[in-house]
């Protein structure tokens, strides 16, 4: 089955601190966007790769793309004004395919270990919809007012952090992406589950963490250096 991902990377870097957006900040000498598509490309190099970013930033990641020789064939497409906008577009780029699937990831989540995207994109073949989630390890409690006053303990076992990549049959995610934008719509799964598509879970990995912050960053060079 033909496999597609498209790495949606429109962070400004704003809570890294800096200029430099965080997708193309260094680590282990390259930018981290590099590391991503490294992941993808290694695990699977006939498929296909699509990066969607701002369209003011597309020249600068080919400039990138020239100092660090990175030769990975990957699409650049620019990207709109949500998250949910970006993949639309990424969308755009691949045709309708009746035996595809696709992945959606963030481009600052370098980390996904490869017998991940195995199980992602094998299992979306036959479940259309799969998405990677980790166990809740901490204490969550759950605010019940709108004052942030009151509030309870809920138990962890109920709930699980999602990543990406996000893994769908091709042409469901192009129907889920027609629907019109709501605010609810924060990742690919809840755009799909809109049109009342069961979405499946599978295990994920703890290091495939989304670099956010500068704690981030500092966790980053670590595995880098490990």
């Amino acid at each position: 089955m033909k496999r597609y991902a498209i790495i949606v990377a429109g962070g400004k870097g704003m809570r890294m601190g800096g200029e430099v957006p965080k997708q193309f900040l260094l680590v282990g000498g390259k930018p981290v966007l590099m590391h991503t598509l490294q992941a993808f490309h290694g695990f699977d190099p006939q498929m296909q790769l699509i990066v969607v970013l701002p369209s003011s930033q597309i020249t600068y990641w080919q400039a990138l793309c020239q100092k660090h020789g990175c030769n990975i064939p990957h699409q650049v497409t620019a990207g709109g004004d949500t998250r949910f906008h970006s993949v639309k577009n990424g969308l755009a780029l691949i045709p309708q395919e009746t035996n595809a699937v696709v992945g959606v990831h963030d481009g600052v989540r370098p980390f996904v270990a490869q017998d991940v995207l195995l199980r992602c994109y094998i299992l979306a073949e036959t479940k259309r919809a799969v998405i990677p989630v980790i166990p809740v390890v901490e204490t969550i409690r759950k605010i019940t007012d709108t004052s942030a006053v009151h509030s309870v303990t809920v138990p962890r076992s109920e709930y699980r952090l999602v990543q990406t990549p996000q893994v769908f049959e091709v042409n469901l995610l192009k129907r889920a992406y027609q629907q019109s934008y709501i605010d609810k719509f924060t990742d690919d799964a809840s755009v799909v589950e809109a049109m009342g598509v069961q979405v499946y879970l599978t295990e994920g990995n703890r290091e495939n963490i989304k670099l956010t912050t500068p704690f981030d960053l500092n966790i980053a060079i670590q595995l880098i250096n490990e």
